[in-house]
């Protein structure tokens, strides 16, 4: 019996050659831009002209690639290493796409889909499952194929996220930071529809205070802030940066969208708000690393396809 496990991400520039595919192939997703076509291709060629230039300046800071190729890569070797199937990983809008993977895996006799995004979501879950369903239709094993829709409520899933916490904090007193929990922005239209995201993030949040208190660890407070809004719309609130204007001298930021390290928290937590907390005269500004291929995150990972594979 031989068994897939295909990790389902966004993706991320394997070159600067690559961040206008990224961009073109993001802003053409009708769960991003929700305008029917043609108008959704206008619309995203408008937001594409006038974000490529910026990407391209982040990707070249961050040495040219988006760092979540490499922790991906890294990833799906430590994970092959502790379970019964071969490991893939497959991106919505950069290669490897779902049609390059499940090529590979089409005579497999059981595939197991793992999102990369611990919530729920329309704009990503959801899209990069129709996406990868479409392709398994097309070459008929459609049926072969399991997925799950989140898990941010996993103990280990949230172990990692402290361990993560505990590194940026080092031997510092956690009495002496704020803690931000910094979540991907989402329109307001769009949770307005019903997508779950926002209430995902929230519980998140919750579930890893939690397993901070359970190991006596405690912030001065602990925030919730939304990063990467884009375009005149209503986002989630707070923003990060109106949040950052609050913190009176030390703060931790905790990626709580991301399982993988790319360029949004690297480039833009990292560069872009670390400026901002500069000016702003935040004297320590320090940013968590994701979960990436933390032992912690790996077992989370294990014990969401033992679950998957009971069912």
């Amino acid at each position: 019996m031989k068994k897939a496990i295909i990790l389902m991400n966004m993706g991320g520039s394997n070159n600067l050659n690559e961040v206008k595919v990224f961009l073109k192939n993001m802003f053409n997703d009708k769960y991003i831009i929700g305008a029917p076509q043609p108008i959704r291709a206008l619309i995203g060629a408008i937001i594409v002209s006038k974000r490529l230039e910026i990407a391209k300046e982040n990707y070249r800071k961050l040495g040219g690639i988006s760092p979540i190729v490499g922790h991906t890569k890294r990833l799906v070797r430590r994970f092959s290493k502790i379970v019964d199937a071969d490991v893939f990983y497959e991106m919505r809008y950069t290669y490897p796409f779902a049609k390059d993977i499940l090529e590979k895996v089409k005579d497999y006799d059981e595939i197991y889909a793992i999102p990369m995004y611990p919530h729920y979501s329309s704009t990503t879950t959801k899209s990069s499952w129709e996406d990868l369903i479409k392709v398994a239709k097309n070459l008929k094993i459609e049926n072969k194929i399991k997925t799950i829709d989140s898990y941010y409520d996993n103990d280990f899933y949230n172990k990692a996220i402290v361990e993560r916490i505990k590194e940026a904090l080092k031997d510092d007193d956690s009495n002496d930071f704020e803690l931000i929990f910094s979540a991907h922005g989402l329109t307001q239209r769009t949770i307005n529809k019903g997508d779950l995201y926002q209430k995902h993030i929230l519980a998140n949040v919750e579930y890893a205070k939690k397993e901070l208190e359970k190991q006596n660890i405690r912030f001065k407070k602990i925030h919730v802030a939304y990063q990467s809004r884009l375009g005149p719309m209503e986002w989630l609130r707070p923003y990060m940066e109106d949040k950052l204007k609050e913190i009176s001298s030390k703060v931790i930021v905790y990626p709580i969208s991301f399982t993988v390290d790319n360029s949004e928290t690297l480039g833009e937590l990292v560069l872009e708000y670390g400026e901002l907390a500069h000016e702003l005269g935040i004297k320590d500004y320090r940013v968590a690393k994701a979960p990436n291929h933390h032992l912690y995150f790996l077992e989370a990972l294990k014990e969401i396809y033992e679950e998957m594979k009971k069912y």
